[in-house]
């Protein structure tokens, strides 16, 4: 596509990392703020008219809300106020698999700083997208290059 990609789990702070990578899992309050500052990235790159790509797991509907809405998100569910910057146009994707498919591939992953245990947290909290949010969900059962063909045909 030659778009811009970030992977949100760079962008993790210091002690959100720390306290992954000792199997403790995240909560609201740990991952509010790292959602704002990825919300400011997308702004940021919206308002310079590239598209990008954010790698990330927005496991809840609210997440979603902030990844789109930014700090605003979090602080009233009201319609936005005349003069407030507009809510980004995102579209999420949902990849959607058995948790034995994923636990795989965690298992090959080398030196990242969440170890396979967290994953069943994140099934936990996970809230898959629905209306009305924008979103699509592709099956991870499918081969990487179906995948990938799947979602550049929904983008373009």
């Amino acid at each position: 596509l030659g778009w811009k990609f970030c992977d949100a789990d760079d962008y993790h702070p210091l002690d959100n990392k720390k306290k992954m990578a000792e199997g403790i899992p995240l909560n609201d309050e740990d991952r509010i703020p790292w959602l704002c500052a990825l919300h400011d990235i997308l702004r940021r790159e919206d308002s310079s008219r590239q598209n990008a790509v954010l790698g990330c797991s927005a496991l809840k509907k609210m997440y979603r809300r902030v990844l789109v809405k930014g700090a605003s998100a979090i602080e009233s569910s009201q319609p936005e106020q005349p003069g407030e910057n507009p809510a980004l146009k995102i579209l999420f994707v949902h990849l959607d698999g058995p948790i034995d498919i994923i636990a795989g591939r965690l298992e090959k992953r080398r030196g990242h700083f969440m170890p396979p245990e967290l994953l069943k947290s994140q099934f936990d909290t996970l809230e898959p997208p629905s209306a009305p949010e924008n979103f699509m969900t592709v099956s991870l059962e499918k081969s990487l290059p179906e995948i990938v063909l799947e979602i550049e045909s929904a983008i373009l």
